[in-house]
C-alpha cells in the first residue's frame, strides 16, 4: 500500500538546517506518537526556535551538559526537558551535529486519537484546548525524559515521527517574541523566533517572562 504523500514521514535532511529555517517550515506538519492504546497525531501550529551558542533563551547557550546533551547529536532527534518541576516539553534538534539547536513544539490541532489525548487532559474543556501550550502537548500525546534521544527520522517502528502534512503557506505564517524567555533572549526585535499560524484556534496566547518569587 502507498502512503498518503502527507503521510509521509520527513527525511533528516530537512532538520540538517539552520533553526530558523526549520521552524517555520514544521507549521502544519504532523507529529505523529504511537502508544501502545493506539496512534495519537498533531498538526502542529506553532513553535519557537532556539538557536544554542548564539541564543541566550537556549538551553544549550553555556554549553553541553547532562540534560541537553541530546541537543548537540544528530538532527531529528527529539529533546525532551523537565521543567517547573510539573512539565515535560519537547524539541526537535536541527543543524549539524555538534552544533545545538532545536525547536520547541508550542501548540498543534489534534487529527488523530483525540480520544486518547483527552483521557490524558482531563482539564481540557474543548477539543482545540488538548495541545494549546507546550506542556499540554507533551501531556496529551504522553512525552516524558524516557523519549528524550528518540530518532524521529529512524525507519521502522518509533514512538515519535514528523510526516509531511500540509506546510502552512508562508501569508498565514506570523513570528514575534518568544513566550516566557527572560532577558535579551526575549526581547522580540533581537529573537522574534516564535512563529504560528495566524488565526488558528489552537494556538498558545502570547505570555511575557514574570520573574518567579523566592519563597521566604
Amino acid at each position: 500500500m502507498i502512503a498518503r504523500p502527507d503521510r509521509k514521514p520527513l527525511p533528516r535532511d530537512f532538520f540538517d538546517r539552520p533553526v530558523l529555517e526549520v521552524a517555520p517550515d514544521l507549521l502544519g506538519r504532523v507529529l505523529l506518537r504511537t502508544t501502545p492504546d493506539g496512534p495519537i497525531a498533531v498538526r502542529l501550529t506553532e513553535v519557537e526556535a532556539y538557536d544554542g551558542p548564539n541564543d541566550p533563551g537556549s538551553h544549550a547557550y553555556r554549553g553541553r551538559t547532562p540534560r541537553n546533551e541530546v541537543m548537540f547529536g544528530p538532527p531529528g532527534h527529539v529533546y525532551v526537558y523537565f521543567t517547573y518541576g510539573m512539565w515535560f516539553c519537547m524539541n526537535l534538534v536541527c543543524g549539524p551535529e555538534g552544533r545545538a539547536s532545536a525547536v520547541l513544539l508550542r501548540a498543534g490541532e489534534i487529527v488523530e486519537g483525540a480520544e486518547l489525548a483527552r483521557k490524558r487532559r482531563l482539564s481540557a474543556r474543548y477539543d482545540r484546548e488538548l495541545a494549546k501550550g507546550p506542556a499540554r502537548l507533551a501531556t496529551a500525546l504522553g512525552v516524558d525524559r524516557a523519549l528524550d534521544g528518540t530518532d524521529a527520522c529512524a525507519s521502522g517502528e518509533t514512538p515519535l515521527r514528523i510526516l509531511t502534512g500540509f506546510p502552512a503557506p508562508s501569508d498565514q505564517v506570523r513570528n514575534g517574541p518568544r513566550t516566557g524567555v527572560a532577558g535579551e533572549g526575549g526581547d522580540g526585535d533581537v529573537h522574534p523566533w516564535r512563529f504560528w499560524v495566524a488565526n488558528d484556534p489552537t494556538v498558545s496566547p502570547y505570555r511575557a517572562h514574570v520573574p518567579r518569587r523566592r519563597s521566604s
